[in-house]
């Protein structure tokens, strides 16, 4: 039997629309990569058409709610974030003060943060990193990959 991941929520495309939001505007590239995200998720229409409003007009970070999301989501989370915010070519101040807020809203140390920064560098470097063609399925499996490996040598200690 095939282990069924358990679906982000809409609150998590919120909070990347908010992270989005955080340099007072939010591209037409990195709104159709969280809309498009959300539908490949598999949310249903009222979900998506909230998300959808969130990125035609300003949210807040305060939307999200980590109680239902595991470590791998909420790291997952962090990375489209990331790489959202490189969408543009430009990180802004304002969005790396908004990553930072979300890193700490997600509960997620410096180190983790750093890593999957890196991780999701590393699939946006192997071909066009627009939305259309970014790996996002591939994202998140280099992060449950990274957490499984780092599980294993823990337990082996």
């Amino acid at each position: 039997m095939v282990e069924e991941k358990p679906r982000l929520g809409r609150d998590v495309y919120l909070a990347l629309a908010a992270v989005g939001w955080a340099d007072g505007k939010l591209d037409q590239d990195e709104a159709d990569a969280i809309v498009r995200t959300a539908l490949e998720e598999g949310l249903d229409i009222v979900e998506i058409a909230e998300i959808e409003a969130a990125t035609k007009d300003h949210v807040d970070l305060g939307v999200i709610d980590r109680k239902n999301l595991s470590k791998e989501d909420r790291l997952f989370v962090y990375a489209v974030a990331c790489w959202l915010t490189r969408l543009d070519g430009v990180v802004s101040p304002a969005e790396a003060n908004a990553l930072r807020e979300l890193g700490e809203t997600l509960k997620i140390p410096e180190k983790p943060r750093a890593i999957v920064d890196g991780i999701a560098q590393d699939i946006a470097n192997r071909g066009e990193d627009r939305p259309s063609r970014y790996d996002l399925l591939g994202l998140r499996r280099a992060i449950g990959d990274r957490l499984k490996s780092a599980h294993a040598k823990r337990d082996d200690a």
